[in-house]
């Protein structure tokens, strides 16, 4: 079993940065991949961002993609998510998720565990 907790989310204006975190616990943490998912007000959940287990591997959203950095430190069990050149589209809360199948696309269904989410919020 493995247990997320993020950290990071905060209010920025539009063309700011924010970085997210998330730490995983669990003796196998470092065998699942992480992602990032979110759900901004009105919209469905989405995937943003992900990296597989041991960090090989990165697949972002089309939306992201050259904003956003995913990287993990395995020593630290921890997941990051550099956002760059925010924009107020990006407002959202941020999920840290793991699961173990890779893919080329991102599929929530995918992800086992997940964290309780940490609120963005990008002014213009």
């Amino acid at each position: 079993q493995v247990q997320l907790v993020e950290s990071g989310g905060g209010s920025v204006q539009a063309g700011g940065s924010l970085r997210l975190s998330c730490a995983a616990s669990g003796s196998d943490a470092n065998t699942y991949m992480l992602g990032w998912f979110r759900q901004g007000p009105g919209k469905e959940r989405e995937g943003v961002a992900a990296i597989s287990s041991p960090g090989g591997n990165t697949l972002y959203a089309g939306s992201v993609k050259g904003r956003f950095t995913i990287s993990r430190d395995n020593a630290k069990k921890t997941v990051y998510l550099q956002m760059d050149s925010l924009r107020p589209e990006d407002t959202a809360m941020y999920y840290c998720t793991s699961g173990r199948v890779w893919r080329t696309y991102l599929d929530a269904s995918d992800y086992t565990y997940w964290g309780q989410g940490t609120q963005v919020t990008v002014s213009s």
